[in-house]
């Protein structure tokens, strides 16, 4: 679609408003400016087709960091990057496997982020079925699993219910198999089409057992035939760059405030993806989106009461350590903190927001979207999630939001090598753009009628709700528990 019929369908969206008071002015002009024929929908394609995957630690993810820092400052706005320490490496090389029963075959295997390498020769022993990996699977098994690649049968990955629930399953069942002494763990692919995907080890860099996705028609057909009675031998060869701490960056642009320049809104979105796809919907199309519209706030001359950073964060993937790391080298800052926003859904339809728990942000951001009421209707969540980078703000007692946001295509292409810049919808990345050029603007430039949470105020939270399973499933419940993460007091 081009722009004209979309900066119409704005100016639909805020007929009525007090859009022509100067404050409102502005939103609106913002709104409409990322609705019109700006550079984003070519910086996506130049950060996936360009660069392509950007997993943290690789040359392509330092490429995209020189990349976003060059894009911020040639639009005008002060930029700069932020080293901080990521706490181990890891990247594949390749990986095989080859099958072997009465006669043999080789599906394609990814290894899953912080599996364990295989000796160079590859890891050859028994291939059992372990149904879905459930504890009755297991009890079933019994010493059959031990020293076996165990192969976990799983649903087709449809939406992001679909995607929690699959982290949450995979957090069991990962300590079921090194309960039981498995040479190594075999996940059917659950993407579509043969795709294949990254799912990481549930223990990140503590994991020590070898662990992979296998396409999905090639571990059906072993699955059928071990359920056949064929006695079945895998062997798996992984070659993985490995090693300890080393240094990533995070990309910040800055617009700095007029009135209140030491208070900060955060936007933010999370550059590093992995590398069997390009990253377009995790999360490239939101990293353009950010930039474009620090662009055009800068092209337009909008001057913000409070200083707005649009921060790209690196490390999301590994336990969303980059967006961590900030709030460590900010605490002095973190009081003065007013909102810190996450777009990370792809470019599926904006529906509202989740508000973490906090009824007064779930009712400011009624009040900013009101504009906008054309695009909705909105609804905001109010309740806390984890699985991005809103999370260590939230464990800091800062004002968080998430857009929520409609699955679209985004869980079959979620970690996998089909995400790629033909599967973003662009009309409505430049819809969620003016959505987000509203909500950031208004919480620029609003009263401010709530505060920065107490540590007793967060540990209500994780425990009123079930923020401790999410955390745990995402295996950064140990930080917060040992008092490495989240505020202290």
């Amino acid at each position: 679609m081009s722009a004209r019929p979309l900066v119409a369908l704005l100016l639909a969206a805020v007929t009525g408003t007090a859009a022509a008071q100067t404050a409102d002015d502005a939103r609106a002009r913002l709104a409409a400016a990322v609705l019109g024929e700006t550079p984003m929908t070519a910086d996506l394609q130049a950060l996936t087709d360009g660069i392509g995957g950007r997993a943290t630690g690789s040359a392509a993810n330092l490429a995209a960091v020189e990349w976003a820092l060059a894009r911020f400052r040639e639009a005008g706005v002060d930029a700069r990057k932020e080293g901080f320490q990521m706490p181990a490496l890891w990247l594949e090389r390749s990986a095989t496997a080859t099958i072997r029963g009465t006669r043999s075959f080789s599906p394609r295997i990814a290894a899953s982020p912080f599996s364990a390498s295989t000796p160079s020769g590859g890891l050859a022993a028994p291939l059992v079925d372990g149904g879905q990996g459930s504890a009755d699977d297991f009890t079933r098994l019994g010493v059959s699993a031990r020293g076996a690649w165990v192969l976990i049968e799983t649903e087709p990955l449809e939406d992001l219910d679909g995607l929690f629930r699959e982290y949450a399953v995979t957090a069991q069942i990962e300590p079921r198999g090194a309960a039981a002494g498995v040479a190594g763990l075999v996940y059917q692919s659950s993407r579509p089409n043969n795709v294949l995907a990254r799912h990481n080890a549930s223990l990140g860099p503590d994991n020590r057992l070898p662990i992979v996705m296998m396409e999905r028609d090639g571990a059906s057909r072993a699955l059928r035939l071990l359920r056949g009675g064929q006695a079945l031998t895998l062997t798996v060869t992984l070659d993985l760059q490995t090693g300890g701490a080393y240094e990533s960056f995070n990309v910040i642009g800055e617009i700095r405030g007029t009135t209140k320049p030491d208070e900060v809104v955060v936007i933010g979105a999370h550059l590093d993806s992995w590398d069997l796809g390009d990253g377009a919907l995790d999360n490239g199309a939101n990293v353009a989106m950010l930039i474009d519209l620090a662009r055009q706030i800068k092209r337009l001359g909008l001057r913000p009461a409070r200083t707005i950073r649009f921060v790209l964060w690196n490390g999301e993937e590994q336990m969303l350590v980059g967006s961590w790391r900030y709030t460590q080298a900010h605490q002095a800052e973190l009081e003065r903190h007013v909102m810190a926003s996450s777009y990370d859904i792809g470019t599926g339809r904006i529906t509202g927001f989740f508000t973490g728990g906090r009824p007064e942000i779930a009712t400011a951001t009624t009040e900013a979207l009101a504009p906008l009421a054309g695009l909705g209707p909105f609804t905001q969540v109010d309740a806390p999630i984890v699985g991005t980078d809103n999370f260590d703000f939230m464990l800091e007692g800062v004002a968080n939001l998430v857009a929520n946001q409609e699955s679209a295509n985004y869980g079959p292409n979620y970690h996998a090598r089909s995400d790629t810049y033909d599967k973003a919808d662009l009309h409505q990345l430049r819809l969620n753009a003016a959505i987000a050029a509203t909500v950031t603007w208004w919480y620029a430039n609003a009263p401010v009628t709530w505060r920065r949470q107490s540590r007793a105020e967060i540990e209500r939270l994780v425990t009123e709700t079930d923020l401790d399973d999410q955390m745990k499933s995402f295996n950064v419940w140990g930080d917060w528990e040992g008092g490495r993460r989240g505020r202290q007091r």
